[in-house]
């Protein structure tokens, strides 16, 4: 037993260490964690700028204006955790990062199908088991930074845009903010373990796999602001980083038999 676990944890260490050397080789995780410091600088100016502005439709003489947001907190989230609301601010958030860590992961395993990669590695000396267990931690330990990121980005968008940095305002406090980060990071698991899996059915069809995890993505959308809001406590951890965890488990025993079923090309 003690053997087994031994030889586990050398395979799981040395395929950790070749996954993430890999990843932070590639471009995209680079583009990646760029996009997510940039987004949120974005939405906050350019929203800033237009905000307040009326359009009146010519048919019906019905006046329109222009959201925009408020108070910086808003970037990450709402206290009340509203799954039905359809605004500006609960549409161009930091929930927007779950469906760029979905591409990523799409794009990441994506190209060793396509290059042959996955198929030598296999043949050569890993075990699916660990190759997935792998990818999903070094794919969670990325979305982590893309988050952490995207924080950055609001704080700085919101400091160029005048925003309000008043937590009381935003129903929040500077504990609950920190606790609700955590929430969406530890979330992040059930969406990489979606899109590996997705990715192990896709394979090379790069196209299949990122449209399968954007379609799960968006069934699972409204659920996020329930289990992350502003107003998170530790209940909302817990949830996130038990739940998150079970749920790559799971699916991850998916992806182990799709890899095993399968064939790799």
């Amino acid at each position: 037993m003690n053997t087994d676990m031994t030889d586990f944890g050398k395979r799981l260490k040395t395929m950790l260490r070749v996954d993430a050397r890999r990843m932070f080789t590639m471009p995209t995780v680079w583009i990646m964690l760029a996009v997510s410091l940039a987004l949120p600088i974005l939405i906050l100016v350019m929203t800033s700028f237009v905000g307040g502005m009326s359009a009146v439709d010519p048919q019906t003489g019905v006046e329109t204006t222009m959201e925009t947001f408020t108070n910086v907190w808003q970037a990450i989230g709402s206290a009340g955790g509203n799954a039905m609301s359809m605004d500006l601010t609960s549409m161009c958030n930091i929930n927007l990062l779950y469906f760029l860590v979905a591409i990523f992961v799409c794009l990441f395993v994506g190209e060793e199908f396509k290059s042959g990669y996955v198929k030598n590695l296999f043949t050569v000396r890993a075990r699916k088991s660990d190759y997935v267990l792998s990818k999903t931690i070094v794919m969670f330990i990325a979305s982590a930074g893309m988050f952490v990121l995207y924080f950055v980005g609001a704080m700085i968008g919101g400091g160029i845009a005048g925003l309000s940095f008043d937590l009381a305002e935003a129903g929040a406090t500077a504990g609950s903010i920190i606790l609700c980060m955590l929430s969406k990071i530890f979330l992040t698991l059930v969406f990489v373990s979606i899109a590996l899996t997705l990715s192990a059915v896709g394979k090379q069809r790069l196209w299949l796999s990122i449209l399968g995890s954007l379609a799960a993505g968006m069934l699972l959308f409204t659920m996020i602001p329930m289990m992350t809001p502003l107003s998170s406590g530790a209940f909302n951890v817990l949830l996130c980083a038990v739940g998150g965890p079970l749920f790559a488990a799971g699916l991850g025993a998916v992806s182990n038999i799709i890899l095993n079923k399968t064939n790799l090309i």
